[in-house]
């Protein structure tokens, strides 16, 4: 095989490897607060007083630079989202969301950028007291 018939195949090979990181990725956590760009207080099941601040933490690699939003959904509907600045293609950023009563339940943050697509996401459990 000739080298120019080898780059024919790997050509579109690469081309759609880069196109699948040009949106990016988010690691995704949710905790009780946020310290030094780290969640803490991590967990994916939430036994909180009404009125506790839950944090949805995302760390992203090779994102678009603009904006994200992080999507707060409740037994699959979705609640609230909160647009956040992305400068640089890496970059950690949060959000919160206070939980009140009548917020017990399955809930999902998800980052999501600004052509729709889903960088990451989290699925966790509230139990308000």
């Amino acid at each position: 095989m000739s080298k120019t018939a080898a780059w024919k195949f790997l050509l579109p090979a690469l081309l759609l490897t880069t196109s699948a990181l040009a949106a990016g990725t988010a690691d995704v956590k949710v905790g009780t607060g946020v310290e030094k760009y780290e969640v803490v207080g991590a967990t994916d099941n939430f036994t909180v007083p009404a009125n506790t601040r839950i944090y949805a933490a995302a760390k992203l690699t090779g994102a678009e630079v603009g904006t994200v939003n992080i999507v707060w959904s409740k037994d699959g509907k979705e609640v609230s989202k909160k647009e956040l600045n992305v400068p640089r293609a890496n970059y950690r950023t949060h959000a919160y969301r206070t939980f009140r009563a009548g917020d017990t339940g399955a809930w999902t943050a998800k980052v999501v950028g600004t052509d729709g697509t889903e960088l990451g996401s989290i699925s966790f459990q509230v139990q308000v007291q």
